[in-house]
């Protein structure tokens, strides 16, 4: 009993590992600000800004099944981590989709008798997918 607990454990802490947003420095961070005061931009202010740092993160370990809730996920990571790096804005730079496994399971049985036997079994195969994103994380003056 207490290895399952174990081994449940390791599975959820390595689930939790695969989630985390990435940024690569290009420029100067500034003081943490709520990630509500992020803007997404689906591309660059016509005013200026200063790029902050390229940002990647998926929605994997986020417990959503629909397209949308993954996109959501991943939006709501790129303006999280680009608000800890003090960033006001995220050109993003695209989402997609990317296979992260699939989970199988089967099941079957079979009978014998003196007139014969007979077998029967079943399958289930469910191929998993993850939403994908990356950004720069910007600062933009006036914002």
């Amino acid at each position: 009993m207490r290895r399952s607990w174990v081994f449940i454990a390791c599975i959820w802490a390595l689930g939790l590992a695969g989630c985390a947003t990435s940024h690569v420095m290009i420029g100067t961070a500034r003081p943490p600000i709520s990630p509500d005061m992020v803007q997404i931009y689906m591309r660059p202010p016509t005013t200026h800004y200063e790029e902050i740092a390229r940002l990647d993160t998926s929605s994997q370990g986020s417990f959503s099944f629909t397209a949308q809730a993954k996109t959501d996920a991943v939006i709501s990571r790129l303006k999280a981590e680009a608000a800890k790096l003090g960033a006001n804005g995220v050109i993003l730079q695209g989402i997609g989709d990317q296979s992260s496994g699939s989970v199988g399971t089967g099941g079957g049985s079979e009978s014998y008798s003196s007139g014969g036997s007979f077998g029967g079994g079943i399958g289930i195969n469910l191929e998993t997918t993850r939403k994908i994103g990356g950004g720069v994380a910007i600062f933009v003056d006036g914002h």
